[in-house]
């Protein structure tokens, strides 16, 4: 079967470092490299986050530094949901492995002008993937698919209506969107119900001696978690775009109109999904309304096992 070309943006943050780990174990897919953006913590810390995860696991898939801002607003972290490093809660080895020098947004394009097949999962603010399309805009559709983590339909998690990824850089979001590309989209009222909790910590401690740090990782994001929203478990947002690539079959979607309001005075970084079609617009995007939690859970840890060893 061939593989799916994959380029994982992300922002890790502790559901990113899940998400890296789903993409490199799965023989479903080709990792081609994984690019980092400022989101869940500054650039710094993402960047080496994404190497150290992958080297704990001795995945040679090369690391690509991307943008250290938003293309207009101001710099939003989440030191309150994933600490100050962005991958607090265990002491992760230092990498073995070098950064890349070439810039995310570049990497982008050397790769869609080698393959006609790439796939684009941004699971982190969506900036490299719009200043990709404006500084190569020839390449644009050569992208085959985005599977993007952001935004909500009914609600948001750092304002009442705007999501984390989406409100971090609201601007870059709506170019996306907007680009014609095709996209599904996998939002808060999907991903929380992937509740991570005590359980599946004890199955992570269970797959080996190197789970046990992802494990500890999991139960500080579960504590922030209760800190913040008294959500009683980690909710793994990221890991779900991925296992949508794997297993479309799990999740039930429709096709929706979505935009990105920003200029609303209380509703900037708002996804607006238009579920009544009242815009009379066309659907730009699949966006995922559920998904099977038993089966999901039962495949990740499935995929996960095979890590254990090495590859």
């Amino acid at each position: 079967m061939k593989k799916l070309r994959v380029i994982l943006d992300c922002d890790p943050g502790h559901d990113d470092a899940f998400a890296i780990l789903l993409a490199a174990a799965s023989k479903q897919i080709e990792l081609l490299g994984v690019t980092t953006v400022v989101g869940n913590s500054y650039l710094e810390n993402t960047t080496i986050n994404a190497r150290k995860v992958l080297d704990l696991f001795d995945l040679d898939i090369p690391v690509f530094p991307g943008c250290a801002r938003p293309l207009f607003r101001d710099v939003v972290i989440a030191p309150q949901i994933h600490g100050k490093s962005g991958l607090d809660g265990a002491t992760l080895p230092p990498p073995k492995r070098k950064i890349e020098k070439i810039h995310a947004v570049d990497f982008i394009a050397q790769t869609l002008q080698k393959y006609e097949d790439a796939v684009l999962v941004p699971t982190g603010p969506l900036t490299n993937i719009a200043l990709f399309m404006l500084r190569y805009p020839e390449l644009r559709n050569r992208i085959s698919l985005i599977v993007l983590m952001g935004g909500g339909i009914a609600f948001g998690n750092v304002t009442p209506v705007a999501e984390f990824n989406i409100f971090a850089d609201p601007e870059a979001a709506k170019i996306v969107f907007n680009s014609g590309v095709p996209i599904v989209m996998v939002p808060l009222d999907l991903t929380h119900q992937v509740v991570a909790t005590e359980k599946e910590a004890d199955v992570l401690r269970s797959l080996g001696e190197r789970f046990q740090i992802m494990a500890d990782l999991l139960m500080f994001f579960k504590s922030t978690y209760k800190k913040v929203f008294d959500i009683d478990g980690a909710i793994l947002h990221d890991p779900c775009t991925i296992m949508y690539l794997l297993h479309p079959e799990i999740f039930e979607s429709q096709d929706y109109h979505v935009d990105v309001e920003t200029k609303g005075e209380l509703t900037y970084g708002q996804t607006v999904v238009d579920v009544w079609r009242t815009t009379g617009k066309d659907a730009n995007a699949k966006v995922l309304l559920k998904v099977d939690r038993e089966k999901f859970f039962q495949i990740f840890f499935q995929q996960l096992r095979s890590l254990e060893g090495g590859r």
